[in-house]
């Protein structure tokens, strides 16, 4: 049987994290199921006087561990599966790397591209009224996904506070640095990948210095991820984003200028054009897929030539394919300890807000990479302790720390 949806994907994952961990059915039961779901119709008026409606969610699959957390996705593809999918990997996410939050995600299923400035910021703010009871920074705090940034999280910032009555900088994290955001946050999950590249290289005895990256995806995780490597001595030899890839370039900022433009990488003309599919089987040694979901297969996952696979994306990696990478002896880096590093920083942030105490981007950067260096060794332990996979070490870490919050709290009444 094939599983290709990223909910299938993610109860999949944690149905083996569960028996491994000889957990009871009951517990099961707790684990498998959504906190809260909260589904919500959007209307935005075009600026052409039209109103259009969309779908919106927002998903809390955890708050045993603390406020829900987790980003807020405008993307046509969106539905509540991947919502709670999403959500589901954030709340193992956020316990592997320890911090106290549970996993969230939420969207609207709309196409940001073809929305104007005035239409994006009423289509937020719309949104975010529709939100409003569920969320605060003591509650369930969004940051920018896929298809957001720094302005929806402003707009969604001044939503609230307007709603509370004076400044709630703290409810959501991504935010501009003038209104409470933190240094650092913008590159935090690309520099989480390339920290999580550099321990996976040093553990496999592979030289550091030279290594070659592929990188699956141009957007807010794949470009820092390849400035990040880079400043480390590897190489990114491809990159690719939803039209196609490019390899033999000249550097990652003549990309990044290049699509700055509008441009997309198949329009750029000094490198040779491959395909996606090409750019996952070139011979390197890191494959960084950091696009969208299932991008790795059991299709694609066999003509894989990379000894590393760290996933920058969220479950870019189908069972079936992570089963054939195992049987090839690839190492997977999962996306719960290798893209962590976004959400440690959003605590960051968080914290900053409630203390009104800002740290330089030194500290920042140091404090990131001692809690990515403490997860990665937790994971490693667990591996050669159980001899397990990685993703397997990854799930049963996060999940053990929630299964023993709730037991701890207890169920009510």
């Amino acid at each position: 049987m094939t599983t290709e949806s990223p909910l299938a994907t993610a109860r999949a994952q944690l149905r083996s994290a569960v028996e491994k961990l000889e957990l009871s059915e009951s517990m099961w039961n707790t684990l498998s199921t959504p906190r809260r779901i909260l589904e919500v119709a959007v209307p935005l008026r075009r600026d052409s006087g039209v109103v259009e409606m969309y779908h919106g969610y927002r998903v809390q699959y955890s708050t045993t561990r603390g406020p829900s957390k987790g980003g807020v996705r405008f993307h046509p593809d969106i539905d509540l599966d991947e919502t709670v999918a999403l959500a589901m990997l954030m709340t193992w996410k956020c316990a592997l790397v320890n911090l106290p939050y549970g996993g969230a995600k939420g969207g609207v299923a709309v196409d940001a591209k073809s929305l104007s400035s005035r239409e994006n910021e009423r289509l937020t703010r719309r949104y975010t009224s529709e939100i409003l009871p569920i969320i605060g920074p003591e509650r369930d705090i969004p940051a920018p996904d896929v298809g957001t940034d720094e302005k929806n999280m402003a707009w969604m910032m001044d939503t609230y506070s307007v709603n509370a009555g004076f400044s709630v900088p703290g409810v959501v994290t991504g935010k501009p640095i003038v209104l409470g955001g933190s240094l650092g946050r913008t590159s935090a999950t690309g520099d989480g990948v390339a920290i999580s590249t550099r321990e996976a290289l040093k553990d496999l005895g592979i030289k550091i210095e030279g290594a070659t990256v592929a990188i699956q995806g141009f957007g807010k995780v794949g470009y820092w991820a390849a400035v990040a490597v880079e400043s480390m001595g590897m190489k990114v030899v491809a990159v690719s984003d939803v039209s196609g890839g490019v390899k033999d370039f000249g550097s990652i900022e003549e990309l990044r200028a290049h699509v700055a433009t509008g441009a997309t990488l198949s329009t750029y003309k000094k490198g040779e054009q491959i395909t996606n599919d090409q750019l996952l089987h070139l011979e390197v040694d890191v494959l960084i897929p950091a696009a969208l979901a299932d991008a790795i297969n059991h299709q694609s996952a066999s003509q894989i030539k990379a000894k590393v696979v760290v996933e920058g994306a969220n479950a870019p990696t189908t069972p079936e394919g992570d089963q054939i990478m195992k049987e090839r002896g690839i190492l997977v880096i999962p996306d719960i300890l290798a893209n962590s590093g976004g959400v440690i920083v959003s605590y960051f942030e968080w914290v900053q807000d409630k203390q009104n105490y800002f740290w330089g981007a030194d500290e920042v950067k140091e404090n990131l990479d001692s809690m990515m260096m403490r997860a990665f060794a937790d994971v490693r332990a667990l591996v050669r302790e159980r001899k397990v996979s990685w993703r397997d070490a990854a799930m049963m870490i996060g999940v053990s720390r929630v299964a023993e919050a709730h037991k701890l709290r207890g169920l009510y009444p």
